[in-house]
């Protein structure tokens, strides 16, 4: 009584084809893949931003290593107008 018989499989597929219509159904691999792929980004997302926030920060201490003058001038120029 179950789905052995290739006939039940195709009644299955005649009532799926009437109920859904081929347009829905040709769309429904696209639909799924991209569902698919939005699921993984949304998994892998959150390991990409903390390298993302990781790799700002490491930047931005590595500028602050790079232009320590801009702060060491402005001591300087208070330290020269002071003795005048």
């Amino acid at each position: 009584m179950g789905f052995d018989s290739i006939w039940h499989w195709l009644i299955l597929l005649a009532i799926v084809l009437v109920v859904f219509g081929t347009k829905k159904i040709r769309n429904l691999g696209p639909d799924l893949g991209a569902a698919i792929r939005d699921f993984k980004k949304g998994l892998s997302g959150d390991d990409e931003a903390k390298q993302k926030e990781e790799e700002a920060a490491r930047k931005a201490a590595e500028q602050l290593r790079a232009d320590p003058p801009a702060a060491g001038s402005t001591q300087s120029q208070r330290d020269s107008s002071e003795t005048k």
